[in-house]
């Protein structure tokens, strides 16, 4: 038979293991020996789970979910302190009496110093993933076991414990470890998250694919663009240990200055972000404002918060005056839906169907990009219900990581999430008791919490985490998402039972591009502006007008919100605003084709009559220039192009058929 030949990993490991048994008989320790049974009194182990409460609550979900992986193969998951006490076991029922015949149970030490070489003890003690196998045991007792087991670290790469899989030795698998390091990064990345809830979190990767996976870069920053840390992944893409890289500024880190970045996440209303590392390698990057970062985590900058409380002749008055409320139940004036009508046929057209079912408990669905003007929507539906007197309570699922997600929509009681209250905390279901709860891209729920709320709607009744007790609840849900459900639901990521229990009406709300009342949308945010900047302009010039009329507004309403806010205060003391006061990179989404070569009879009137005779060309010119430097940065490549400028690929090969 021939043999498979040894490779350096086999050698380095059976080198670890040889440096372990060596360890093993330098603590004096015999093989012969039978393990030591002694546990931690139930008050002991209780103090100990508490001490570790945060490593403790952010690994209890993965320990099932590697379990439901790897069940029925007579073996068992164990989480341990930093010193290798075992925590928490979740085990197979036929694997229980022999993980009892050698210790394996909660408030058991398996140090090396207690159980000589092992998978738990000689991992802390090597601080890498290692899978100990029969023979390679130390003790001839452990011999009838085969482990695999990763080291867990905090944020800052200092060991809390360990996680670790056990089994007997006739189901050893080489596979188990790959499983049991990707359990724990998950878990790193858990408490990465957790950890910096207040931060900015930046998620990165070169492959757009792997964000939101194991293999994304995570990395922290302070309101003043301090790293605060960065997790495994982030540290190998940047070549460089954390200590080094928060002696760097933020442009060294991603290219740009943090005050650019600041104001491109502000306009990015969640869609990802384009940034390049020192290496020069182009990575796409999705980032979460924290509470500490001025930030909403709708992306819109505040610049009204003294105005949420007016009501005003335009609900989007009140968008503009509100772009970075909070997802919470609030005392916000609610619009109705006649006043969301202003003007837009297709609009109008939903607002009808929203209005037939408004003293209903029908569920709604509102679809539609990011900036749309959902949640203004259900507000509206709400303030129009029989449930008008009681609570709104919104929460954006795409804007918590999926740790937090569960406690804020479920809730928890007293030392059940990490952070918690010492009372607990009613969770965002049983806030809108009596009201509407707004579940803003529910597409972005995960699986875990989708299971969880299709039992809430199903009872009408809320458990807390940690507890025990159902709480009931009444109250009407409107969901939203930017996503194609059906599509998530063939690929799994989406439950079809609770797609049919939020759609009872669908209803999509248009683009901003595809609605005919801009000039209706520009008057009333201009209305709310002049508010805080009363020497602002109420009007806009021609050029202005024909600009807005050929832009995409990718951002949608909070875009065209926070266009005219920074053109309003740029044109302070002006009669209008015109083309030098807009934000540059607005002329990223507008169609250079377009309007350029005839401009329309307003803009050849305000020729006449302006300083400004020559912004439309010049426009035109700089947007040419803009597409024809990117094209040469990529090669000629028009999709890499297009995609970085955010146009439609028909509109650079427009271009490029008029530069003939």
């Amino acid at each position: 038979m021939t043999r498979r030949p040894v490779t350096p990993h086999d050698a380095a490991r059976a080198d670890a293991i040889a440096q372990a048994h060596a360890r093993s008989r330098a603590l004096g320790l015999r093989a012969t020996e039978a393990p030591e049974f002694d546990a931690l009194a139930a008050v002991d182990l209780r103090e100990l789970i508490d001490t570790n409460r945060t490593l403790y609550h952010q690994a209890r979900p993965v320990m099932d979910a590697l379990h439901a992986q790897i069940v029925d193969t007579q073996s068992m998951v164990l989480l341990t302190d930093r010193n290798g006490v075992i925590l928490h076991s979740s085990a197979d029922s036929d694997f229980v009496e022999k993980a009892q015949r050698v210790a394996l149970r909660p408030g058991v030490s398996w140090a090396e110093q207690h159980r000589g070489t092992n998978a738990i003890g000689t991992a802390l003690v090597e601080g890498q993933p290692t899978t100990v196998h029969a023979g390679e045991h130390f003790l001839r007792a452990n011999h009838i076991l085969t482990c695999s087991c990763a080291p867990i670290a905090d944020p800052y790469g200092r060991t809390l414990g360990a996680l670790d899989v056990s089994g007997e030795s006739r189901g050893f698998h080489k596979h188990t470890l790959a499983l049991v390091r990707m359990s724990a990064q998950m878990i790193e990345n858990h408490l990465f998250n957790t950890e910096f809830a207040d931060a900015i979190r930046l998620q990165f990767h070169a492959r757009a694919e792997f964000i939101g996976t194991l293999y994304e870069g995570l990395a922290a920053f302070s309101a003043d663009g301090t790293l605060l840390c960065a997790n495994r992944s982030a540290l190998f893409q940047f070549g460089a240990p954390l200590a080094e890289l928060q002696q760097r500024e933020f442009a060294a880190l991603f290219g740009q200055p943090f005050a650019a970045f600041m104001q491109q996440l502000m306009r990015a209303s969640g869609e990802p972000l384009t940034l390049a590392l020192p290496s020069g390698v182009r990575v796409v990057a999705r980032a979460t404002p924290g509470a500490a970062s001025g930030v909403a985590t709708s992306g819109i900058p505040t610049f009204a918060r003294s105005a949420v409380t007016e009501t005003s002749r335009s609900p989007y008055t009140r968008a503009a005056a509100q772009a970075q409320a909070p997802n919470t139940a609030d005392t916000t004036p609610q619009p109705t839906l006649a006043e969301l009508d202003t003007g837009d046929a297709r609009l109008a057209a939903a607002l009808q169907r929203v209005a037939r079912v408004r003293g209903r408990d029908i569920p709604v669905l509102v679809l539609g990009r990011t900036g749309t003007g959902k949640e203004w929507l259900a507000r509206a539906l709400h303030r129009d219900s029989p449930r008008r007197d009681g609570p709104f309570v919104a929460l954006n699922c795409a804007a918590l990581p999926d740790t937090l997600i569960e406690a804020e929509l479920f809730g928890y009681e007293d030392g059940a999430f990490t952070g918690a209250k010492r009372r607990g905390s009613a969770g965002k279901i049983a806030q809108a008791h009596g009201g509407t709860l707004f579940l803003d891209e529910i597409g972005d729920m995960p699986l875990a919490q989708q299971v969880r709320l299709m039992r809430v709607l199903q009872e009408r009744a809320v458990v807390p985490l940690g507890g025990t007790r159902a709480v009931p609840v009444d109250l009407r849900i409107v969901c939203a998402t930017h996503r194609d459900l059906r599509a998530m639901i063939a690929e799994g990521t989406f439950r079809e039972d609770l797609y049919y229990r939020i759609n009872g009406l669908v209803v999509t709300l248009p683009t901003l591009a595809e609605r005919t009342d801009l000039d209706a949308l520009v008057a009333g945010m201009l209305e709310i502006v002049r508010r805080e900047v009363p020497a602002a302009p109420a009007r806009l010039t021609p050029a202005v007008r024909a600009c807005f009329a050929r832009c995409r507004w990718p951002g949608n309403l909070r875009q065209l919100a926070s266009a005219l806010r920074t053109a309003a205060i740029m044109a302070e003391g002006e009669d209008a605003i015109d083309m030098a006061h807009l934000p540059e990179d607005l002329m990223h989404d507008c169609d250079p084709a377009s309007d350029c070569a005839q401009p329309s009879a307003d803009a050849t009137a305000e020729k006449q009559t302006s300083d400004t005779e020559h912004e439309p060309a010049h426009l035109c010119v700089w947007q040419s220039r803009l597409i024809e430097e990117t094209l040469a940065r990529h090669s000629g490549n028009v999709s890499a192009a297009a995609r970085e400028l955010g146009l439609a690929r028909n509109t650079v090969y427009r271009h490029l058929r008029q530069r003939r």
